[in-house]
């Protein structure tokens, strides 16, 4: 397989140096450049087309969010990693709304940045632990009517909205509901369809705005 070429763009140097060594290791992916403000990483995405981008939300040039947004209006293939010190329930939301397919936090472990980059180029939304614990509190402090939301979901389709809304991938869903994998995708590709939306992070977007998430649980 051809790696997968993964652009940085943060205005911070030091940290840039951090996440280039941190690609240089790894041979599944291929350096595609950097940015250090949000024009240029709009334009160079444009033009380089890499495969994900790495994003701070806190940059000049217009700053991470509407960088996104543009990125993702125009080659909406292009797949969006925030990396930033940004952890507020508003930054978090507003990148997924935006069209970001993943969110960790700057102080993550490399290892853990580097499972990351690769499950959002897999096409997976992923959330750092501790993001993925505020959307848990979030979506628990929040009354929730998912049957009302989504009637056409059945109880397992809303069962694994739940967890894909905290961040779980298929692998953690099926564990935790004793489903197989072949059948937690089936659901996957099921609730993708009913809720018309293209892919797992917009999923999410709908399910938070319906107020689902939690532990997994379907009430009533």
């Amino acid at each position: 397989m051809e790696p997968l070429t993964v652009r940085i763009a943060d205005d911070h140097p030091l940290f840039r140096t951090g996440l280039r060594a941190l690609l240089t290791s790894m041979p599944e992916v291929a350096l595609a450049g950097e940015a250090t403000n949000g024009e240029e990483v709009v334009r160079m995405a444009e033009d380089l087309q890499p495969d994900v981008i790495l994003l701070d939300l806190q940059m000049p040039g217009g700053g991470g969010l509407p960088a996104i947004r543009k990125i993702v209006h125009t080659s909406p293939h292009i797949r969006i990693l925030v990396v930033t010190m940004f952890m507020d329930d508003d930054s978090v939301f507003a990148a997924m709304r935006a069209g970001a397919r993943g969110y960790v936090l700057k102080d993550t472990h490399d290892e853990d940045i580097r499972r990351a980059i690769l499950a959002v180029g897999r096409g997976e939304a992923i959330f750092s632990p501790a993001i993925a614990t505020r959307m848990m509190r979030f979506f628990a402090a929040r009354p929730a009517g998912p049957s009302e939301a989504f009637p056409d979901l059945t109880e397992s389709e809303l069962a694994v909205l739940r967890l894909m809304a905290v961040g779980a991938n298929n692998d953690a869903i099926a564990a935790q509901l004793g489903f197989s994998p072949k059948t937690v995708r089936n659901y996957a590709s099921n609730i993708f369809g009913k809720l018309q939306v293209a892919d797992r992070a917009h999923a999410i977007v709908k399910a938070r705005e319906a107020g689902i998430g939690g532990d997994g649980r379907v009430s009533g």
